[in-house]
């Protein structure tokens, strides 16, 4: 039980930060992946592997939010960021491009350009 509070605080804490870096930075991206991850868990997005091998570029950055899976074969190099990723999919992207949290992107690019929501 106490795991499962604990990742709750965590998710609070996301997205008030999510919140006030789209504030400061007066960036849109950050507002909408905040109120996506608001929603209830049923109704957040799961995007398999074979998605982002679809539906993305080279060399680009993909944002989850919700859980990537590891059904799929990833052939391009693509940063992906995501609340939570199984295994099996963190391996393999892992093979050809990065796979990060939510929060480290943030960091890394906080005017949110060049980014892409996928789900």
């Amino acid at each position: 039980m106490k795991k499962e509070n604990n990742k709750n605080e965590q998710l609070k804490s996301l997205i008030r930060e999510l919140k006030k870096t789209a504030i400061d930075n007066d960036v849109k991206i950050w507002k909408r992946l905040a109120v996506d991850l608001e929603k209830p868990s049923r109704q957040r997005r799961v995007v398999n592997v074979f998605k982002i091998e679809q539906y993305s570029k080279p060399n680009e950055i993909i944002v989850v939010p919700g859980k990537v899976l590891g059904t799929g074969v990833l052939s391009k190099k693509v940063d992906v960021a995501a609340y939570n990723f199984s295994d099996e999919a963190y391996k393999k992207i892992s093979e050809k491009g990065s796979a990060i949290s939510i929060t480290e992107l943030m960091k890394k690019n906080p005017q949110g350009k060049k980014i892409r929501i996928l789900g």
